[in-house]
């Protein structure tokens, strides 16, 4: 059974977020109205994924997330809940290593379904996010430049690179390309170690600020 840890400020939030986690099978191991208590439960209660709010009082979920990086043991992945005012976070928060990220208005059934992709590894790219968030890494290039192994990249390797900063799951990418969805996996895995690259959210990041992919682009 997946655990889940649920930090925001709001206790209705928690508790209606508790509420639909638990109906839907996942063992919620507790709460945090802030983001030092994030800390302190995910160091006493280990969960598989922490659902984040990011504006917090005393601390907020971008530094809790990163503090959470720092722990010793298993770090658990992080779901980051934000808002369309809230870019200048979400960008931070990205640098910090939130694994998704969803609206705060989310439905039960796309909170459920978040929450099992990002227990299993994968990244969260919300459809009705993912553009207005990585629109802002297109005017900043990162540090360096695009990494030298960008033009080793297989045909092959760079259309699922744009599918995956689409926002497309496996599975998704698969049925576009005709492929199996564990020949996709295998094919993000090589782009993640080619590139140096933690998760699906920074292959995401860099197809944009690289121009594989454009802000408003079609699919």
């Amino acid at each position: 059974m997946t655990s889940v840890l649920v930090v925001d400020d709001q206790e209705l939030v928690r508790m209606g977020f508790r509420l639909i986690l638990e109906r839907a099978g996942f063992d919620v191991l507790g709460e945090a109205g802030d983001g030092l208590e994030a800390v302190e439960a995910v160091r006493e209660l280990r969960p598989d994924v922490v659902l984040m709010d990011i504006r917090m009082p005393r601390l907020d979920g971008v530094e809790a997330t990163r503090r959470i990086g720092q722990l010793v043991g298993p770090v658990p992945r992080v779901l980051v809940l934000t808002t369309f005012d809230q870019d200048e976070f979400v960008y931070q928060a990205v640098r910090a290593g939130e694994c998704g990220f969803l609206l705060k208005d989310v439905t039960p059934d796309d909170l459920v379904h978040a929450v099992r992709v990002v227990a299993r590894g994968e990244s969260m790219l919300a459809p009705a996010l993912i553009s207005r968030l990585l629109e802002q890494f297109t005017s900043r290039p990162p540090a360096g430049g695009p990494p030298e192994a960008m033009a080793e990249l297989t045909e092959r390797e760079v259309e699922v690179a744009r599918l995956v900063a689409r926002g497309l799951s496996n599975a998704e990418i698969g049925a576009r390309l005709f492929l199996s969805e564990a020949t996709v996996k295998t094919y993000v895995s090589r782009l993640l170690t080619k590139l140096g690259l933690r998760d699906r959210l920074q292959i995401a990041v860099l197809a944009y600020q690289s121009g594989l992919v454009r802000a408003g682009e079609g699919e």
